[in-house]
């Protein structure tokens, strides 16, 4: 049997190289999609294939797919990852996540390249304020109404993908994705570390979890069942408050005492603000942003995974105490923390 070929957009990056590292694992042949500037840090396996794909002008995908194609045959299976979660304009965010995935999709049907299944990395963020009232988790049947740059970048995509007669999209809506090499959580673990324990806002927040070997796991599990044209939320099926993540944290970092923070949102809000302001003028972007701060002021962020529990018989393998544990156990290795 001919080994499957598979493109990894994104590769470089956390959830990109995890996924790589399955790819390699389940003995698919894999191209890792990087730019040429790409850190290749946790790309170093000597099986991996590179290609740089070039996003932002179809013609030019088209051209380097017709070549690929020629010569290697059609990728069997894409995983788009590639995509922004901060950037210095708003406007970044739609040509990255909506308009280079648009000139990729087209560019594989136009070049007769379209492969066994193209999944799109969306984010829990496409759906946008759940229920804050009875605290219900977001399920297959909500309105979408995503309330920052990011989220609407999304949906924007999946809509894109869903509006094609025949091409065989799977969507993944993960909720907050952590594990080794993750940066985003990185932040808050330093602050627990330094003996502070921070929340934003005093109404009850819960949030949700995948560890990234769990989200990398359903991935294939949904490509190799075959399942096209569904799309599912990510989760590992439990919920927690802010207080009670930040206590997992603590434990993991044997931090006996720390100090709890309550910031109202009305303080959160104008320094998020001025941070985005700031880093503009510096022509960086950050993650503290207005968007984030929509981010931190909504209340609940659990979701419905019985269908992934229904299609693929989904059970997490980490929970999140063990999760965090590995995960600081390798921040600590690493010197990160």
């Amino acid at each position: 049997m001919q080994t499957k070929k598979i493109l990894i957009t994104g590769a470089s990056g956390f959830i990109g190289s995890a996924t790589v590292d399955k790819a390699l694992e389940l003995g698919y042949e894999t191209w890792a999609g990087i730019r040429a500037t790409s850190s290749r840090r946790y790309l170093q396996d000597e099986r991996i294939r590179f290609i740089d794909l070039h996003y932002g002008d179809k013609e030019i995908l088209k051209v380097q797919l017709r070549e690929f194609r020629d010569e290697h045959g059609c990728f069997d299976h894409i995983i788009h990852i590639a995509g922004l979660t901060k950037a210095l304009r708003k406007s970044d965010f739609d040509r990255v996540n909506y308009l280079y995935t648009r000139n990729l999709v087209e560019a594989l049907i136009e070049t007769d390249s379209v492969p066994d299944s193209f999944v799109l990395m969306s984010s829990l963020s496409a759906m946008g304020v759940g229920d804050e009232a009875g605290y219900a988790p977001i399920r297959a049947d909500h309105i979408p109404n995503p309330n920052t740059a990011y989220g609407r970048s999304k949906l924007k995509a999946e809509n894109y993908l869903k509006g094609i007669i025949g091409f065989p999209w799977l969507i993944l809506r993960p909720t907050g994705v952590y594990g080794p090499r993750d940066k985003d959580y990185l932040i808050l673990m330093k602050a627990v570390k330094n003996g502070l324990d921070v929340g934003a806002g005093h109404r009850k927040q819960l949030l949700s979890f995948i560890y990234s070997e769990d989200l990398v796991h359903v991935i294939f599990a949904l490509i190799e069942k075959g399942i096209r044209q569904k799309e599912y939320y990510v989760a590992d099926g439990d919920c927690y408050t802010d207080r009670e993540f930040n206590a997992i944290v603590q434990r993991a970092l044997h931090k006996r005492y720390v100090v709890r923070l309550k910031i109202p949102l009305f303080l959160v809000k104008p320094a998020a603000f001025v941070s985005e302001k700031a880093a503009a003028l510096l022509g960086k972007a950050t993650t503290f942003n207005t968007d984030k701060y929509r981010i931190m002021k909504q209340r609940n962020w659990t979701c419905d995974i019985s269908p992934l529990q229904s299609d693929i018989d989904f059970v997490p393998a980490t929970r999140l105490e063990e999760g965090v544990m590995k995960t600081v156990a390798w921040y600590q290795k690493e010197g990160w923390l």
